[in-house]
């Protein structure tokens, strides 16, 4: 690999989840997306209006596409679990409580 053909892309060696920036990007193209499939199945509609029921198919079709474009955008991908450390104390590695007391 030659210095002037060198990916200078960071690459990612965490776990970390992607930035907020870039989840809502994500969201908003696949939002975009969708919205933008209605406008084509209400032209399909237009088009074949003669076939009636292919032209309710595309109507069809197009009426959920907002409801679930929202639903999309909306979800954010769900939170990792973590599992927590937390100090657990071993019952095996205290003295046992049957010492002699000594008194003075």
């Amino acid at each position: 690999m030659k210095g002037s053909e060198r990916d200078d892309t960071p690459v990612l060696i965490t776990e970390a989840a992607p930035s907020y920036e870039d989840q809502f990007a994500a969201r908003k193209r696949k939002y975009m997306i969708m919205m933008g499939l209605r406008l084509p199945c209400l032209l399909l509609a237009g088009i074949f209006h003669n076939t009636w029921w292919l032209a309710l198919g595309f109507v069809a079709l197009s009426i959920p596409l907002p409801w679930m474009a929202v639903l999309v955008a909306n979800d954010r991908p769900p939170r990792k679990a973590e599992k927590v450390n937390r100090y657990q104390r071993d019952a095996t590695q205290i003295e046992n409580a049957d010492r002699q007391v000594i008194d003075g």
